[in-house]
């Protein structure tokens, strides 16, 4: 219980950490969005953007949280889920800044990307990990 509970909160501590760290990168190296993002007015390659860092940083919670919890799915899920209760009443208070398509995508998207990357950090059967040198087990 305890490993899980860690798990998700270093999972969304990743997702926290993604998000912020890409978000001060595109308006560092992106001036059309630097100057648009105040007000929320984004272009449909912007939108495109941040629905790809939402979901690049979705898989690594997932993942994240799948390594510490010792792959629990409940714990994985748990992460995906506390992102969409977190960001279902956001969503609303920004419905008329963005297309019903964008809300979607992103609200849709957070629990089977928190289980995909839960997948990614998962064991194989044959006991690879993604944090293994492959050689365990040959002599």
């Amino acid at each position: 219980m305890a490993r899980g509970t860690l798990g998700v909160v270093v999972g969304l501590a990743v997702w926290v950490s993604v998000v912020t760290v890409a978000g001060l990168v595109m308006r560092e190296t992106w001036p059309a969005y630097a100057s648009v993002a105040d007000a929320m007015t984004f272009t449909l390659p912007m939108m495109i953007a941040r629905l790809v860092i939402g979901a690049l940083a979705t898989v690594a919670m997932g993942l994240a949280t799948s390594v510490v919890s010792r792959r629990s799915l409940v714990a994985t899920l748990a992460a995906g889920a506390l992102l969409l209760l977190a960001f279902i009443p956001e969503h609303i208070t920004l419905w008329d800044k963005f297309p019903v398509w964008y809300h979607l995508t992103f609200l849709l998207s957070l629990v089977p990307l928190a289980f995909l990357g839960g997948r990614i950090g998962g064991v194989r059967s044959d006991g690879w990990t993604p944090f293994s040198s492959g050689l365990e087990g040959i002599s």
